[in-house]
């Protein structure tokens, strides 16, 4: 049986912590502890087995009190507890029994025998043995994805969903304007209607939908998640007593009441409200917020993040963003109309609040390095969007442990260029990737935010625009499964393609005669486009031939593209019986043919984007990420390169009278199973 090794990091918050005033403090706590609050809709957003899973772990952190080597006797080694205990510490870190980034199953290194007698420490945990028993080690399903043989989503509960009934439910939401984030969907009882699982404190049902061409309904149930929101909104309502200004208030009780009644139209209310509040000292983010996780890209996990600003950081971001009109009129889509950036631009870009942040709190299944939202994009063309880099998260890049894919003779320096070439990486993703483009959208009420009798032209056809976004469309409606990998993939190429822009990484300290200096940087990121790449198809099923992560698929489409158009700018050498990949990057054609390649890919994804043009988008991006031939080889030995996982620590924070503790726990398996203990979720 395979053992997992892991990587234990601690996200470190004291210093920041202690810059607070006590207000502040207090305000952090009660808004960290609603975060954590929200670990068990994750849990069972995830799958069936995981809330048992999660019991079954802090049971038996009680029953021994913390000390597991008391677990150790006749028939469990040594060895079988530190087994357990890394699985354990891999699925808190997770959130679920499936890695956040790539939604593979993973399963516990000790056989049925070792957990069953854990088990008998307590009945608490014989119970949840019985719970688990059949699942905890089972494999397939192998991934998260459509309820098929080999995989399985908590999106649609009973697996027995079919893709197509999914979606014709979809388009009964759609067109009654129900969104469907804070949903789960599943079949009725009698199989002849299917039920709209609405995650809310308040219960009931909320209406009914005939189904087209039969019998039976689509019927609206509140209540998913009710017990545990409930719990989530009074720890907001205590922290809006400590707020620092109404702002703040508005924002808390548009969660809560979102929360409470499962409205998303209140939450969308909450988001405009929270792009106004610039720069708190404490941010948050709350809510049903990425769609990574459905098969259908529509249904989105909870995630809660709360985190304390960096204000010397935040400078310098800031001074970025002072300047951005000046980069975005350099990108490939812009003409001289609409102020130098093009008619499939923003003619405002309305400067986000940028911040260097780091996380006292973030409950998810994966921890993210940078975060650009809110994800409507109405709401972003018309109030705005904030930008975070999550600083303390972001360090633990240039720490790990990485795939040995570079040259022995350039390791040492690819690793001390690393981290400022994928910090700016990142920080050029949010801003400008998730910050730029224009939809072109036919409302409502029958008006174009465009010329519809002058449309503009389509740089890649050189005629007039054709399609667009129709009254009621969205873009994650519209792309649904592809919507957040190309998103992605088009903002990492936005970041990509001005990472050799001499005048922007001057203003961020990067110089011919810096001590890491400019043309460095960017060749480093070239290298890291190369690796980045080839990590990706570890995220890639060969049997379903699906692929587990957005970013992955992004990230090996943007590899595939470099080596097909590139012309010879990047090369992969492969040694198969070595189990090795070289990634080689030639700094002479960095400008003159690995730019103008991404440009191309770039601008391709931009304007099928802009325009709604899925067809156009399917054909292109599912032939530039598809895994076939040599790169089925390639993937065997990122395999057998793969790095430990990385594991993350995070602190607490208790009340103490009127005081806020804060405890942070050590970098090690069993720190990170104490300080889930000791969250009483």
């Amino acid at each position: 049986m395979a053992v997992h090794q892991v990587q234990v990091f601690q996200l470190g918050i004291e210093t920041q912590f202690n810059r607070l005033t006590d207000r502040e403090k207090r305000y952090a706590h009660h808004m960290a502890r609603a975060a954590w609050l929200g670990t068990r809709v994750i849990l069972r957003q995830v799958s069936p087995e995981s809330c048992s899973i999660f019991d079954f772990i802090i049971e038996l952190h009680r029953t021994c009190s913390g000390n597991w080597h008391s677990l150790i006797g006749p028939d469990v080694s040594g060895d079988d507890v530190q087994h357990f205990l890394t699985y354990a510490a891999t699925f808190l870190s997770n959130i679920g029994n499936y890695y956040g980034s790539g939604d593979q199953k993973f399963i516990p290194a000790v056989n049925d025998t070792v957990l069953k007698k854990l088990a008998d420490r307590s009945s608490v945990l014989g119970d949840l043995y019985k719970e688990i028993s059949k699942s905890i080690a089972v494999r397939p399903p192998f991934n998260l994805g459509f309820p098929s043989e080999t995989a399985q989503s908590s999106y649609y509960p009973g697996n027995t969903m079919s893709e197509s009934d999914a979606l014709m439910v979809s388009t009964i939401l759609e067109q009654n304007r129900i969104f469907p984030e804070n949903t789960r969907l599943q079949k009725s009882e009698d199989g002849t209607g299917f039920e709209v699982l609405i995650a809310s404190v308040e219960h009931g049902d909320l209406t009914q939908f005939s189904l087209p061409n039969r019998e039976g309904h689509v019927t609206l149930l509140k209540g998913d998640h009710s017990s545990n929101l409930q719990r989530v909104c009074d720890e907001l309502t205590e922290a809006s007593k400590h707020s620092a200004n109404d702002l703040q208030k508005e924002v808390l009780r548009a969660y809560g009441e979102s929360f409470r009644t499962g409205s998303l139209d209140t939450y969308r209310q909450s988001q405009r409200l929270w792009v106004q509040d610039k720069a708190p000292r404490v941010e948050n983010i709350f809510g049903f917020v990425e769609p990574y996780r459905d098969p259908l890209g529509i249904r989105a996990e909870f995630e809660a993040v709360v985190a304390i600003a960096d204000d010397s950081e935040t400078r310098l971001l800031a001074k970025l963003v002072d300047n951005s009109a000046k980069f975005i009129r350099r990108l490939p889509w812009a003409t001289p109309e609409n102020d130098g950036k093009g008619p499939f631009e923003k003619s405002l870009f309305e400067p986000p609040d940028f911040s260097s942040i780091h996380a006292l709190a973030y409950c998810s299944s994966i921890i993210f390095p940078g975060i650009n939202l809110p994800n409507y994009n109405d709401i972003r063309q018309e109030d705005g969007f904030k930008n975070v880099i999550i600083a303390n998260r972001m360090a633990v890049e240039s720490q790990a442990e990485q795939y040995p894919f570079i040259e022995d003779s350039e390791a040492k320096q690819f690793k001390k260029r690393k981290f400022p070439a994928y910090y700016w990486w990142v920080v050029l993703h949010e801003l400008f990737g998730h910050g730029t483009g224009r939809m072109m959208v036919e409302s409502v009420d029958g008006t174009f935010n465009f010329d519809v009798k002058n449309p503009p032209v389509n740089p890649l056809t050189g005629n007039p625009i054709s399609s667009w976004y129709k009254p009621g469309q969205t873009w994650t409606g519209q792309f649904g499964d592809l919507a957040t990998t190309v998103d992605e993939c088009r903002a990492e190429l936005v970041g990509a393609y001005l990472m050799d822009d001499p005048e922007l990484l001057e203003m961020l300290g990067f110089t011919e005669t810096s001590d890491i200096c400019a043309t460095d940087l960017t060749y480093n990121l070239y290298l890291q486009l190369g690796v980045d790449g080839l990590r990706g198809l570890s995220n890639y099923n060969v049997q379903s031939a699906k692929w587990g992560q957005a970013h992955s698929r992004a990230h090996f489409a943007m590899l595939k593209c470099l080596l097909l158009d590139g012309g010879g700018v990047m090369t992969i050498t492969h040694n198969k019986p070595k189990h090795s990949l070289t990634v080689r990057v030639d700094r002479s054609k960095i400008q003159t043919h690995g730019k103008p390649a991404l440009e191309k890919m770039l601008l391709h994804l931009h304007m099928f984007r802009c325009t709604a043009d899925v067809e156009g988008c399917r054909t292109y991006y599912e032939k530039l990420s598809a895994v076939e031939g040599e790169y089925i080889d390639w993937r065997e030995t990122v395999l057998a390169n793969k790095p430990p996982s990385l594991v993350f620590v995070q602190a607490n924070t208790f009340l103490d009278g009127d005081n806020v503790m804060l405890k942070e726990y050590e970098p090690t398996i069993e720190g990170v199973i104490t300080s889930w203990a000791e969250r009483k979720v």
